[in-house]
């Protein structure tokens, strides 16, 4: 059974930093490619950013760019999203999801996270 667990997510102030990780377990981690989606009180869940099993990575340039960044520990099967410079806009449900291939698009990603709030105030 594949599960990803997340954790770090929290409240902090316009300006701070926060790291999520996602602990994966029951697949192959250094198979899969890990993406990192939020989604805000009433709008559509967006990506993030997303890793691949060879460390490529790809980001929504236009959200957060140059702010967040993706790395992976495939001794510990984890995943991290680095946060920095957080705004108010960054405050939403993350989620970390898993597949074969790196994508954007979630409805591209077989295992999810169950979320963890992150709200930055201002």
């Amino acid at each position: 059974q594949v599960q990803l667990v997340q954790s770090g997510g929290g409240l902090v102030q316009a300006g701070g930093s926060l790291r999520l990780s996602c602990a994966a377990s029951g697949l192959t981690f250094g198979s899969y490619a890990m993406g990192w989606f939020r989604q805000a009180p009433g709008k559509e869940r967006e990506f993030v950013g997303a890793i691949s099993r060879s460390n490529g990575r790809a980001y929504n340039r236009d959200s957060v760019q140059r702010r967040f960044t993706i790395s992976r520990d495939n001794s510990k099967s984890t995943v991290f999203l680095q946060m920095n410079s957080l705004k108010a806009e960054d405050t939403a449900v993350y989620f970390c999801a898993a597949d074969l291939r790196l994508s954007v698009r979630e409805d591209e990603y077989a295992y999810w996270g169950q979320g963890t709030q992150v709200t930055v105030s201002s």
